[in-house]
């Protein structure tokens, strides 16, 4: 049976190469086995996709889940070389003690306040020296006008 059906497609092949002598076509097409019109490439059909869940929990908002089924994640934590690190308010914030049991947010807190107070401090040493460079010239003029003063008293005396 297998012989049979060899003869059927060498046969077959034969009417082809035929064909294409009449029509002066490229024998090597057909040796081949490639398509004279068409794709040579046919792939597959993807399978149908999965119908979207039926479930309703991805429109419900944080609060609702959390109600709904207990879920607490809190705020995600990780730790890289012994030091644990906290995700807060869109930025990773060190988690440990530092020495003295006062955290890094106490302490970048004191710092910035330190900061202003310290440029508070400037400003205010600034207006001392404005003040100081005042007086120092009303001063000066004082000085002045009674010397004015004492010399216009002693002109008025010589005159008598």
């Amino acid at each position: 049976m297998g012989g049979s059906l060899q003869k059927v497609g060498d046969s077959a092949a034969l009417r082809l190469r035929r064909r294409a002598r009449r029509r002066k076509c490229p024998c090597f097409l057909i040796k081949s086995g490639m398509p004279l019109f068409g794709s040579i490439f046919s792939p597959k059909k993807t399978p149908p996709r999965k119908s979207a869940s039926l479930s309703n929990l991805h429109s419900l908002d944080r609060s609702t889940r959390e109600l709904e089924l207990g879920l607490d994640y809190g705020t995600p934590t990780m730790n890289l070389a012994g030091q644990n690190l906290k995700f807060e308010n869109g930025q990773w914030v060190a988690d440990t003690v530092i020495s003295g049991g006062v955290d890094r947010r106490e302490t970048q807190r004191l710092r910035k306040r330190n900061q202003q107070l310290e440029e508070e401090n400037n400003l205010l040493r600034l207006k001392v020296d404005i003040l100081l460079d005042m007086l120092s010239e009303t001063t000066a003029e004082s000085n002045l006008k009674d010397k004015e003063l004492d010399e216009l008293k002693i002109s008025n005396r010589r005159r008598k």
